[in-house]
């Protein structure tokens, strides 16, 4: 099968020669040094940083994950998304944390704890096992990547999704690799624009087709089978399909996932664009930016669940031969577990020479373009939620504007891919290499030993993302299974002046190891009905978080208590270059008069705008999904909330932003 036309191609080959050539292009400039490299100098505008920040966001994988859960639910598929997609970390970045961590002129979050807890024994243990943990979740978000990329690209090219991701992973990281700090900037520049395009383009289509419908709501919950499909009001529970039911008790996965945003947002470990902003002012702009470009993703994904309505309505008006299909397939190969199920679909679909008596009976059973439509099934008999973006741009969008689409997906993807691995090889270098292999290494040896770390990041992520079963099998556990057991650690280092770096490193250990083991739990227990309980617990987001959370705390506070407290003068130069709020022990005491009064009321701006921030945040992505399912009713409503939660914004936040930095040396004096 051929979906691509030669126009499609053009413009693929075009958009990857444009991506090596600008790596190339930077390459001398990012090896100039290792801040070059790791934080572009600190030279970088906010927008520029800002725009970079969003599209690090806008991956393929997310991007399906989230169209399946606005597919299934409609609007309200947001509030799933409130453990990640909805980007609710970026309040708190945004207010303070950002500039927090600016403040230290450290390159990397490992080497900020450094700059927490001292350059002895504590700090370089919380140093090490800071870019230890960066790093193992780095692998589980390229193992993410990966899986969705090629489920994506191996719908639309004759090839199974491992050869679809050699080819375009290879590809990212070669630019990433030779063009540092400065090639993610501007391909991510580059990127977000060609992500925004796309974005009109789909969302037109969208509106034309809800517009033309006689009855849209009817239309859409006749397909997923949910009454309320356009509502975005927050239900108690919602019914499901199959792989899905866990998230039926609506309301009370959002608070949880509210729940565990607000801590894991207070504790947000860091990002280079904030390491490499040029003052506080820069770090809430840079903040504000990312977070009104964020805004663009969801018109985007409601979009593509509208149209997947429309197709699937098309496709089969009567879903039971959906579950018959699947059952044909499995009946003939039972020994294809789910995570293999794409590739064997692929597979079918490619080659269906190798499989006459199965292409026979889906021939019966699908009928035309049986071959495409045989990928939209799922290993539980549905229509496969993952498939609905993939299968609009296949059925839905002409040659040669299907090439400018692809391009726009694989370019979200490419900008999550290029920070992350990124920032982990720079941790890899600076904290573990620069400082303990080779500290005397010269700026040639860390660039080119930095290119080796990419390398053996991705290779790493490649090994891991095909033992997965699907991508949000993965997502799940990064958010609720690595995020949590670094959650408590992170959060401690800024809010209490007794944790050290015994504790947060021990912290860390603990919880990242345990999540580790979890995984590796239940891959072990995966399709065994002797363990089927016990393999439902370790998959289970709720308990999977609680678990971690536990063993993360008791291994931050027996560390803590176990090692030597931070030396005073450390902690002294800390507090006074940070000024955190929390438990610090009369350090705020300190200080001249003058600071403690700027500090108490930056801080009292800073609570009061939260709330305000936090629903501007929320009504910000609902507006346009609102809009484009035509519930003009909710709409009215939201643009109320909206404009009341803009008010307070402005006021309390926007209004009190420093020209630069809010204090200056100077006035500090000494602890």
């Amino acid at each position: 099968m051929n979906y691509l036309n030669t126009v499609d191609y053009c413009v693929i080959g075009i958009y990857f020669t444009l991506l090596v050539g600008v790596g190339f292009y930077l390459q001398k400039k990012a090896s100039s040094s290792i801040e070059d490299y790791v934080v572009g100098n600190r030279s970088l505008p906010w927008w520029a940083l800002g725009i970079s920040g969003t599209a690090t966001w806008l991956d393929i994988a997310g991007t399906m994950l989230i169209v399946s859960f606005l597919y299934i639910l409609g609007p309200r598929g947001l509030y799933i998304e409130f453990r990640g997609g909805a980007g609710l970390l970026l309040p708190f970045m945004l207010l303070w944390v950002g500039k927090w961590l600016r403040r230290s002129n450290a390159l990397t979050p490992a080497e900020w704890m450094i700059f927490r807890f001292g350059d002895g024994f504590g700090g370089r243990f919380a140093q090490l096992s800071a870019a230890l943990g960066g790093i193992f979740t780095t692998v589980g978000m390229l193992a993410y990547l990966i899986k969705a990329l090629g489920l994506f690209l191996s719908t639309f090219l004759p090839f199974t999704p491992l050869q679809c991701t050699l080819v375009f992973i290879g590809i990212a990281t070669v630019y990433t690799m030779v063009s540092g700090f400065y090639g993610v900037v501007f391909t991510d520049l580059i990127q977000g624009a060609i992500v925004i395009i796309a974005v009109f383009i789909i969302s037109s289509m969208a509106i034309s087709k809800v517009s033309a419908a006689p009855d849209f709501s009817a239309l859409a919950a006749n397909v997923t089978g949910q009454s309320n499909w356009t509502s975005s009001a927050l239900s108690m529970h919602a019914d499901l399909p199959k792989g899905y039911e866990v998230y039926r008790n609506l309301f009370m996965f959002a608070m949880f996932y509210l729940f565990n945003n607000i801590f894991r947002g207070m504790g947000f470990p860091g990002d280079p664009r904030y390491f490499g902003a040029r003052n506080d002012r820069e770090c809430g702009l840079l903040s504000l930016m990312w977070t009104v470009m964020l805004m663009f993703r969801w018109p985007l994904m409601i979009s593509f669940a509208i149209l997947g309505i429309f197709l699937v309505n098309n496709l089969f008006p009567d879903q039971s031969t959906v579950e018959q299909a699947t059952e044909v397939i499995q009946q003939q190969h039972p020994e294809v577990a789910q995570a293999q199920w794409p590739t064997l679909l692929s597979n079918i679909a490619n080659q269906p020479e190798q499989y006459p008596e199965l292409t026979d009976k889906m021939k019966h059973l699908l009928g035309d373009k049986w071959e495409k439509k045989i990928l939209l099934l799922s290993y539980q008999g549905t229509v496969n939620p993952e498939r609905i973006m993939p299968a609009v741009l296949l059925f839905n969008i002409p040659p040669g504007m299907r090439g400018l689409l692809l391009i726009a997906l694989i370019a979200a993807s490419m900008s999550t891919f290029d920070s992350n691995v990124h920032l982990a090889a720079g941790m890899m270098t600076r904290d573990i290499y620069q400082k303990y292999i080779r500290p005397k290494a010269g700026n040639r040896e860390i660039i080119y030993m930095t290119w080796a770390f990419v390398v053996l990041l991705v290779t790493t992520g490649f090994l891991m993302a095909y033992s997965l079963k699907s991508v949000n099998e993965i997502w799940g556990w990064l958010v609720m299974g690595l995020g949590a057991g670094a959650l408590v650690p992170a959060f401690l280092r800024l809010y209490w002046w007794r944790f050290n770096g015994g504790g947060f490193a021990i912290g860390t250990v603990t919880g990242v190891f345990s999540a580790i083991i979890l995984r590796f739990g239940a891959v072990a227990f995966q399709g065994d009905p002797k363990h089927a309980e016990l393999y439902a617990i370790l998959t289970d987001e709720r308990w999977m978080f609680s678990i971690l959370l536990v063993f993360g705390l008791i291994g931050s506070v027996a560390g803590t208590f176990l090692t030597k407290k931070t030396d005073q003068k450390v902690l002294d130069e800390f507090y006074k270059k940070t000024k955190p709020f929390g438990l610090w022990n009369g350090l705020q005491n300190k200080l001249p008069e003058n600071v403690r009064k700027k500090m108490r009321r930056e801080h009292k701006n800073d609570w009061i705008a939260l709330p305000f921030l936090l629903v501007w945040h929320v009504c910000l992505l609902l507006i346009p999904m609102q809009f484009i399912v035509q519930n003009f009713n909710a709409l009215g409503t939201t643009l109320v909330i909206f404009l009341f939660a803009s008010a307070g914004f402005y006021w309390f936040w926007f209004k009190k932003l420093p020209k630069d930095n809010m204090y200056n040396e100077e006035e500090d004096g000494e602890l």
